[in-house]
């Protein structure tokens, strides 16, 4: 049995981890994009590093883009085997992956219209609507807390990770000679103590874990104390300094945890009259989706319903569709709040609105999420004074808060509170993916102290004999 490390190795996104069998079978653990490269993300995500009708079948953690992005691409290539995913990650993939399409053949159409000026080829976009069609009909959902056998030598069972709504860590026990391999992949750990979902579920004792390191070296600020910050910023922006507060966030998850956390504010009379825009149609679809999932949320969320039936709506709250809407709010000079995709500030809405608003002192821009070294986020994060969005520079006047609360990946404690369920003695390895290596290195130290014999981290490409 054998492990190698394709995508999320080193690195935070392109998720994709291989197993292969005793008997050649080939097993995908996720199969996403790789976001915030640069340059190097198209080359990344066209070239696999195998031969997708090789991949017999693709179990996929969660819906991020990071995670499953690439599956169109992976279908249309010739993958014929099934992706396997809890049924809340098929709803989310149904409409992530089909705006995900939208988007490679809106940025593709773009560019083409400045290469056929200068007499260049056209590009194609990496999958199109077509692509994601065929895709899905590739999916078979598996329900938490089910083993469910692929073939005679592999069976998994999807655990609840907490991380987002449907995500899950993949329990996998693959049969070699006559003796089984525990392996668990814990896809990305969610909080503890999450605004919306249930917190992480133990998992079965594993002999090999593959584990997410995002946040390795850093403790999250209490998500107790988000709720204060955020309306301390809200009334500093709108209501002291007249001015717009932008907040990248993700379509899925951090939008809705910030909206929820607004609606408890106007429950409670604490929020000033101000409009909140979420101004992402995908956010709006994934609001939807999450209303159909309450058996995804926590007690207090539960609990919270009996007062207010809908925890994603409230007076001032406006979800917008259509361009035209979006560009109103930019022609608009009234005080609000704009929660609008894409968290890293790579693409989406929030860059028309940070054209428009990062000149401004009076305006705020509050990040929320993790954004990769070479992302436009990480440039707000360093706090250059000038940026370049849509090929212009801008000089950055724009406050910049941060607040850490509303991640969705466990800080190194949770993730080591996470990992207390196995017993340490009987864990062979454990190896360190979706994280940068200094993040790494430094988890590492924190596992070793807590008992984690042996940890590796591997590069991309690396492979591994399990058994």
């Amino acid at each position: 049995m054998q492990v190698k490390f394709l995508g999320a190795a080193q690195t935070v996104t392109g998720s994709k981890h291989m197993l292969t069998t005793t008997k050649g079978k080939n097993i995908l653990l996720d199969c996403g994009l790789f976001q915030g490269r640069g340059a190097d993300n198209d080359t990344l995500n066209r070239v696999f590093a195998f031969k997708p009708e090789n991949i017999d079948a693709v179990i996929l953690s969660h819906a991020h883009m990071d995670h499953s992005g690439n599956l169109p691409n992976l279908v249309k290539q010739g993958f014929a085997g099934k992706i396997y995913c809890t049924p809340a990650t098929y709803d989310l993939c149904e409409i992530m992956l089909t705006d995900s399409a939208h988007i490679q053949e809106g940025d593709v159409s773009y560019i083409n219209k400045k290469r056929v000026k200068k007499g260049k080829a056209q590009l194609k976009p990496l999958y199109t609507l077509h692509d994601v069609e065929k895709c899905l009909r590739h999916f078979q959902t598996i329900p938490y807390e089910h083993w469910y056998t692929i073939n005679d030598e592999v069976r998994f069972m999807f655990t609840d990770a907490g991380h987002i709504l449907g995500s899950a860590a993949v329990n996998l026990i693959l049969s070699d000679t006559g003796k089984e391999i525990k392996v668990c992949f814990t896809g990305d750990i969610g909080r503890s103590s999450d605004l919306l979902l249930k917190p992480p579920a133990p998992f079965p004792q594993a002999d090999y874990i593959l584990c997410e390191s995002t946040y390795g070296n850093r403790l999250h600020e209490p998500i107790e104390e988000a709720e204060q910050r955020l309306l301390r910023i809200v009334r500093q922006t709108c209501v002291e300094k007249k001015g717009k507060l932008l907040i990248p966030a993700f379509s899925l998850g951090r939008t809705q945890e910030i909206v929820y956390t607004l609606d408890r504010l106007q429950t409670s009379k604490q929020l000033p009259p101000v409009k909140v825009y979420v101004d992402s149609p995908l956010a709006t679809n994934a609001t939807n989706i999450m209303r159909a999932h309450p058996e995804a949320f926590n007690e207090k969320v539960i609990e919270y319903l009996k007062s207010d039936p809908d925890p994603f709506g409230f007076n001032n709250l406006l979800y917008t569709r259509n361009v035209t809407e979006s560009m109103d709010i930019n022609s608009s000079t009234e005080p609000c709040v704009i929660i609008a995709a894409s968290g890293m500030m790579e693409a989406g809405r929030i860059k028309h609105h940070l054209k428009h608003n990062v000149g401004d002192a009076r305006n705020t821009l509050l990040i929320v999420g993790y954004c990769p070294p070479e992302s436009l986020g990480a440039a707000f994060l360093a706090k250059e004074k000038f940026v370049r969005i849509f090929g212009q520079q801008f000089e950055v006047k724009i406050q910049i808060e941060v607040m850490n609360s509303y991640s969705a990946h466990g800080d190194y404690k949770e993730m080591t509170e996470y990992l207390s369920c196995q017993d340490k003695t009987k864990v062979k390895k454990v190896f360190l993916v979706h994280g940068e290596l200094q993040v790494q290195k430094d988890f590492k130290e924190k596992l070793t102290a807590v008992g984690f014999a042996d940890i590796a981290i591997p590069a991309p490409g690396n492979s591994f004999m399990l058994e």
